[in-house]
């Protein structure tokens, strides 16, 4: 069994970029130079060797906690804390992304990121797992792989923000739900929860949701927010780290029905035929979701980004009825915690609830693709910032795209939206078939587009 050795991975970066050219130095226009290191040694801290792949974790994470906790300065993401609770890290170099968020002020230029920027339209990522031998939920569940993926497209792309590399699913594995990945079926759940009582016997009560079951059960996503914290300081990327979850009726969704291509209705089915259940469900993962997202701003996270991704499998009706008092919760405790951290949402397919999402205390609202652009400015009002919503088939060349046409559509959107309290996004999630050279493309263009029109627009 072989153990990724983090101190030696984490040298071997920094003398592979200190002289890189850097994709997020202005002009944006600039391509940047693609790496990525895959050192591997046999051995853990004495030498030993991991003699299973759990143990080949646990090193780890030994590793990367010793390496972390012996850096001082500003690189230490719990620097601005202190016993007496949380208090913000500073800002990044480039905090445009968390300042369009909070709307305080108006930006120089809007800033854009991408839902699955890192992963499976990158070669350098499909390099990277077919060398470590290791399957995406392995992957995310070690912390230098989760750094590694998370750094890939910010090497390539000049965006300004990276996200943490992980699944919504891993709250439904802390909660004893296996999860699978077969291959060319997407994510499973192979063992779904049956009915009520099957419920009431696998799932643990709401009083056992604290901060330590978090740590307990989720401890190496926190451990993966350090050290990718860590390594972006190495690289020289001085940009936000978003952190993320699954929002309650997505959860809800997997944890009942096993897949998101399979029994499409049962949300609905146990929405109606178990409300009782249904609602004690969704108050214990609102709270797992709750002390999971706070416990990644203390890790060093500087946004969180909510998903209900299934918002589309439930009636508008039940969207109110459910989901929406989940969101309510789940905004109004973490921005009670943490007013600073931008919180952002995305009603994946129930954008039309955005009217009333926009007023339960979320920084940022998204829009799908669904959505027309005028009708969702118009919904939101003055209350918070968009998010999105390019369509990321404009990104894949087999569909006739180009760099031209990119920057044509990308134009478009900024002046349909407006490029003030706008974080420019997808619509969905990138897919696999994007190309790398138009998706920076699309990240110059909003980048150089929304520059000029802001310019313009201040010297009128």
């Amino acid at each position: 069994m072989r153990i990724l050795h983090v101190l030696t991975f984490l040298w071997a970066v920094v003398t592979a970029y200190a002289f890189a050219p850097n994709p997020h130095s202005f002009p944006a226009n600039r391509k940047g130079a693609i790496s990525h290191t895959k050192l591997h040694v046999e051995t853990g801290p004495g030498g030993k060797p991991a003699s299973s792949s759990e143990e080949d974790l646990t090193l780890t994470r030994q590793i990367i906690l010793e390496h972390i906790s012996g850096v001082g300065g500003d690189s230490n993401p719990d620097s601005g804390k202190d016993d007496q609770g949380y208090k913000s890290s500073s800002l990044p170099g480039n905090d445009l992304i968390i300042r369009a968020a909070l709307g305080h002020e108006p930006v120089e230029r809007t800033p854009v990121w991408l839902f699955r920027q890192a992963g499976r339209h990158l070669p350098e990522y499909h390099a990277y797992k077919k060398e470590t031998n290791r399957g995406f939920l392995d992957m995310i569940s070690n912390p230098v792989d989760v750094a590694e993926c998370t750094l890939q497209p910010i090497r390539r792309y000049p965006v300004d923000a990276a996200i943490l590399f992980s699944d919504i699913l891993v709250i439904a594995e802390a909660l004893t739900i296996e999860v699978t990945m077969p291959g060319g079926v997407g994510i499973q759940v192979p063992n779904p929860i049956q009915n009520p009582e099957d419920l009431d016997n696998r799932i643990p009560s709401i009083d056992e949701i604290t901060p330590d079951f978090v740590l307990d059960k989720l401890g190496f996503v926190m451990d993966s927010i350090k050290l990718i914290r860590q390594k972006l300081n190495e690289e020289n990327f001085d940009i936000p780290l978003i952190g993320f979850s699954g929002a309650p009726f997505t959860l809800l969704y997997y944890m009942i029905g096993g897949s998101s291509r399979k029994n499409t209705d049962i949300g609905m089915t146990w929405l109606q035929e178990h409300p009782e259940a249904s609602q004690k469900l969704l108050d214990v993962l609102t709270k797992l979701i709750i002390e999971y997202m706070a416990a990644q701003v203390e890790a060093g996270a500087h946004l969180l980004q909510l998903f209900e991704a299934m918002g589309m499998m439930m009636d508008e009706e039940n969207f109110e009825k459910f989901a929406l008092p989940c969101l309510e919760k789940i905004a109004t405790e973490l921005k009670g915690r943490y007013p600073d951290v931008p919180l952002m949402v995305f009603c994946r397919g129930a954008c039309y609830a955005n009217d009333k999402v926009s007023k339960l205390g979320f920084d940022v609202v998204c829009i799908d693709g669904s959505v027309d652009r005028t009708e969702g400015r118009s919904a939101v009002g003055g209350r918070c910032g968009l998010q999105g919503n390019y369509d990321p088939q404009e990104l894949i060349e087999e569909n006739g795209k180009t760099v031209e046409t990119v920057r044509e559509t990308a134009k478009a959107m900024l002046e349909e939206l407006g490029p003030q309290r706008l974080i420019a996004n997808l619509g969905e999630g990138l897919g696999g078939k994007e190309s790398p050279e138009l998706v920076r493309a699309f990240v110059d263009a909003i980048h150089e587009e929304s520059e000029a029109i802001i310019a313009a627009d201040t010297s009128m």
